[in-house]
């Protein structure tokens, strides 16, 4: 793995974890309406998707239907294990394929 890779993904992490603490920082105490705080809890899997987004243009057949198999995934399960299908099946996919 380059350095560039690493960084990225260290940056990816960092603003994923910054995002989902520093809204219960900055807004602590405060009396959120239902509204804001489907925003809030909405932010992690917002920074989630744009990561994502660029494997849609793919020509890789396993990065395609590992992306088929995450979505479909997505209508029935939770953002967690989701992504733990998402990453399994994609890199099953590209073993095989």
């Amino acid at each position: 793995m380059d350095r560039l890779t690493l960084l990225t993904l260290v940056l990816m992490a960092l603003s994923t974890y910054l995002s989902r603490i520093l809204g219960y920082v900055l807004l602590h105490g405060r009396r959120l309406s239902p509204r804001m705080q489907r925003v809030m809890e909405s932010v992690p899997g917002c920074v989630l998707i744009s990561v994502i987004a660029p494997v849609f243009v793919s020509s890789e057949p396993a990065t395609l239907l590992g992306l088929l198999i995450t979505l479909a995934a997505a209508t029935r399960l939770s953002l967690l294990p989701t992504v733990i299908v998402g990453v399994v099946a994609t890199g099953a996919l590209r073993h095989l394929l």
